[in-house]
Formats: C-alpha cells, structure tokens, sequence
C-alpha cells in the first residue's frame, strides 16, 4: 500500500485553515470610496484590525496543517 506524506488529519486541518482564511478576506471586502463620496467604512476597525488577524492565524493553521506529524500504523 502507498504511504502518502499526509494524512487524514493533516488535509482536515489544511481545509480548516483554508475556511479562516477565505473567511479573513471575507471580512477585508467591501464597497470602497469613490470620487462622489468618501465612505468611512473603509477604515472600521473589522477591515483594518480583525480581518487581517483572523486571515494570519488561518495561514498559521495551515502551516500548523503542514507541519503536523501523522501517526505512525
């Protein structure tokens, strides 16, 4: 039987950092501003704070996916 570089568990987490991630960016879109009006939204602290965290801890999971040692049979 082949013996593949990861394992169930590792795809889990990878697919689980891939969902934070798509969700971070997610969080940074928006409607921007515009030569007829300024929108401060664009500078609310979701956008500018919690999305880019949310969207470096999704890449630290995945890394953590990467990184992570299956069990060995």
């Amino acid at each position: 039987m082949k013996e593949f570089a990861f394992d169930r568990m590792n795809y889990i987490l990878l697919a689980i950092g891939m969902a934070v991630v798509i969700i971070g960016f997610i969080l940074m879109s928006g409607s921007g501003s515009n030569e007829e009006a300024f929108n401060p939204e664009i500078f609310s602290a979701l956008r500018v704070k919690v999305a880019p965290a949310v969207t470096f801890f999704g890449f630290a999971f995945i890394i953590y996916g990467i990184m992570h040692k299956p069990k060995s049979r």
